[in-house]
């Protein structure tokens, strides 16, 4: 049984459906009631509500789990304590594989959510624990809040500068490293860095979207008073919104890029293009109407 927390989420979804994949058995762990039909029809076996930050929803969550693959709420203030909690009741059940979803360049101090997952690897590292620690680049999905502007408007907006370099994968490719990690031996001990294929501005985003869906697409700067408007209408706490105005600064000095060779390796194969993601959208989007 795979423990996955998280689960509601984008990223639990795709985790979930490619361990499945796997033949391997799922325990999910979501927030909320209304949250647990739409993960049972992911094919999770057996579901568990509760709140992270509660340790008797950890303790229950890891019994007889043979590993866990842990996915904190994003932007969560509490990332800390929830993942020393999650350590700390996965060595008392003898728990025997812990990964760990972080984030590339946690080292950098400048994004507190980035040194959040920094401070729970370091107490993964020195739990003893059988660890592996995943560390991806932002998702190729995450243009998809975007979409509908660039159908409708030719515009694809970001809060940050769109000269930025980024090293955009898409979450299949994620998910699918995430479920060979958890089916295969010999991960022990390691720190992947999970990058995409391309160093990507935002401008050269809008470059390919316009090639693959034959639409005029230009990349435009968002203002961030707006983006926090908007932030605040969808419910963003304040720590979210200023942490992730923190990180909108970051990327406008040095962007977020990495190396894909290693995610080459877990993936046996190169990982997806960014080109080749956009053309599965648009025949999905297409396919939906």
């Amino acid at each position: 049984m795979i423990l996955v927390t998280g689960a509601a989420g984008k990223t639990g979804n795709a985790v979930i459906r490619a361990v499945l994949t796997k033949g391997l058995r799922v325990r999910a762990l979501v927030h909320r009631e209304g949250q647990v039909e739409a993960t049972k029809g992911l094919g999770a076996e057996e579901i568990i509500v509760g709140d992270m930050r509660s340790s008797n929803t950890l303790t229950n969550a890891v019994k007889d789990v043979k590993a866990i693959y842990h996915i904190c709420p994003n932007v969560n203030p509490d990332e800390v304590a929830i993942g020393r909690s999650l350590i700390d009741v996965a060595q008392a059940a003898d728990v025997e594989r812990f990964v760990f979803h972080s984030v590339l360049h946690p080292q950098a101090e400048e994004m507190p959510h980035h040194w959040n997952k920094m401070r729970v690897e370091e107490a993964l590292i020195e739990s003893g624990l059988q660890f592996t620690i995943l560390q991806p680049a932002a998702y190729m999905q995450n243009i998809l809040a975007e979409w509908k502007s660039i159908m409708e408007r030719g515009i694809y907006s970001v809060p940050y500068s769109t000269d930025a370099p980024m090293s955009l994968i898409d979450l299949e490719d994620v998910a699918q490293i995430a479920a060979n990690v958890l089916s295969e031996p010999n991960h022990s001990g390691a720190i992947y860095e999970i990058a995409g294929p391309e160093v990507l501005t935002p401008r050269q985003v809008a470059f390919v979207l316009e090639s693959e869906t034959g639409r005029k697409v230009r990349a435009e700067r968002a203002a961030v008073e707006a983006w926090m408007l908007k932030a605040k209408k969808v419910g963003l706490s304040g720590y979210q919104i200023q942490t992730l105005v923190k990180m909108f600064e970051y990327y406008d000095r040095h962007g977020l890029w990495g190396n894909p060779r290693i995610a080459s390796v877990l993936l046996n194969r190169s990982p997806t293009q960014f080109s080749d993601f956009v053309k599965r959208i648009v025949h999905e989007r297409v396919r939906e109407q």
